[in-house]
Order: structure tokens, then sequence, then C-alpha cells
């Protein structure tokens, strides 16, 4: 299962850099996008809309101002479910999400993570 992180940070003190960690703790195949190019846990964060096949999850660590910009993208990726993590909650983009069959998830990645529900 594929997970993009959208606002992927190589900043420890990141809930997108915590989230990259535990993912990879349980096993998911990660993708990043950030504002930098750089390298965290062997993962690539990758910048600007690259080409992903593939994707099941979205996980967002983008505020709502900040996520306009890709809100075709991630339509277009097609993934089975966008996670709005605290701080990230975007009711007018959840319909859009809704309209393509998307589902949308109000929840914390590292809470699912550590309880077994991602």
């Amino acid at each position: 299962m594929k997970t993009l992180i959208l606002g992927a940070s190589s900043n420890p003190d990141r809930y997108s850099y915590q989230a990259l960690l535990r993912l990879q703790k349980h096993q998911h195949e990660v993708v990043a996008l950030g504002r930098k190019e750089e390298v965290v846990h062997e993962v690539s964060i990758q910048t600007g809309l690259p080409e992903l096949k593939d994707v099941d999850t979205v996980t967002l660590y983008l505020n709502p101002i900040h996520q306009q910009a890709y809100y075709d993208y991630i339509i277009g990726l097609q993934p089975r479910r966008v996670i709005f993590n605290p701080g990230t909650e975007n009711p007018a983009f959840y319909a859009q999400l809704i309209q393509h069959q998307i589902q949308v998830e109000v929840a914390c990645t590292l809470v699912l993570l550590a309880t077994n529900q991602y």
C-alpha cells in the first residue's frame, strides 16, 4: 500500500517526518512531496507535481490554503483516501474528493498507525 506524504519535511520535530518513519516501520511504501528536495531515511522528498502511480493514501500536512495548489493533482492520483491530519481540515476540499469517490478521513496518521487502524 503506497502512501503519499504531502507536506513532507526533514525536520524531526515535524509530524510529517514522524509519519514517514512510522509508515516505514509498519512496512508501508512511502513517497513524499515537500518544499525542498532532500532525503529522509532513504525516501527522496520530491518537489513539484511528479507523476506517481498506485497511490492508495494521501496524508496531508499542509494547511488548507496551501492545499489549493494540489487539488487537481491529488484528485488525478485517484487515491482510495485522503487523510486530513490535525490542522489540515478543509471542508471545501472534502466535497470535491467525495464527488470523485475518494474517501475523506479526518484523523491523525500517527494515531491510526499506533492503534492499528491505518
